[in-house]
């Protein structure tokens, strides 16, 4: 084989190598391409997306009163909940009372959350007891929004919340001791003299069923009563109005029936 010939297979074999090389560039970047395509129209996709969901979010503002660390009006996304409000307001006071809260409520638009102190429970406890109980109990019944000191509050633990039916209780016994009451005072004269003929009630040593025959005295005020002797004796008939519940109007109405 001469020189020649030698050079033009060298040559024919360099250009064949240059075809190959230029055909895989072509072929390295169709395929680079597509792919890049794709990620850039998923990037786009996802951001479309992103969007669309950030759009879609509805933030609500929401007030915070009370006992919390910085009360004021914040605005949170739509899901969050009470107990979130309260992280955001920099947390509870050491005087905070979260009793009557439902901290895992849902918040909602323009919501008005107010935390309460240990004295304001204390004195709305308090009053249940006590004959003011006919204001509250008028307007649970006629609302029925929550249980809590202040009807206003939305954070409050609504009716339909709570797991017990302790308050409703008080109320049922409280108001069957104001209707006792009102049945008392109509026939209030004929039971005195009846009473009179008697045997006078020693509170010191009566039992339960024996204190309920003084009229106006209920089961609970009964259950009061032996409680309180327990720790305290009664020295003179005045100090039955140390018990709970017994007030100076009640006391008028027994203290002719009972003795020490």
């Amino acid at each position: 084989m001469t020189e020649e010939q030698k050079e033009k297979i060298r040559d024919y074999i360099i250009g064949v190598l240059i075809v190959i090389i230029i055909a895989l560039i072509i072929i390295i970047g169709f395929v680079y391409g597509n792919k890049t395509t794709k990620e850039n129209k998923n990037k786009i996709v996802k951001e479309e997306e992103k969007v669309i969901v950030e759009e879609e979010k509805n933030n609500y503002i929401v007030e915070i009163k009370g006992q919390v660390k910085n009360p004021g009006i914040y605005e949170l996304e739509e899901n969050k909940r009470i107990n979130d409000v309260i992280k955001l307001a920099g947390g509870l006071t050491k005087d905070a009372n979260t009793n009557y809260i439902n901290l895992s409520k849902k918040i909602k638009d323009e919501m008005v959350i107010i935390i309460y102190s240990k004295k304001e429970i204390e004195e709305y406890e308090k009053s249940l007891k006590e004959e003011k109980i006919k204001e509250i109990i008028k307007y649970e019944i006629i609302e029925k929004e929550c249980v809590c000191p202040n009807t206003i509050n939305d954070a409050c633990i609504e009716e339909k919340d709570t797991v017990t039916n302790e308050l409703e209780n008080t109320k049922e016994e409280s108001l069957k001791e104001n209707n006792e009451s009102e049945e008392n005072n109509k026939v209030e004269e004929s039971e005195k003299e009846s009473n009179e003929e008697n045997k006078l009630i020693n509170i010191n040593i009566a039992t339960i069923d024996e204190l309920q025959t003084i009229k106006g005295v209920g089961e609970s005020k009964a259950k009061s009563i032996i409680e309180y002797r327990k720790e305290n004796k009664f020295t003179k008939i005045e100090d039955i109005k140390n018990v709970s519940g017994i007030g100076d109007s009640l006391f008028e109405k027994i203290k002719d029936y009972i003795t020490i």
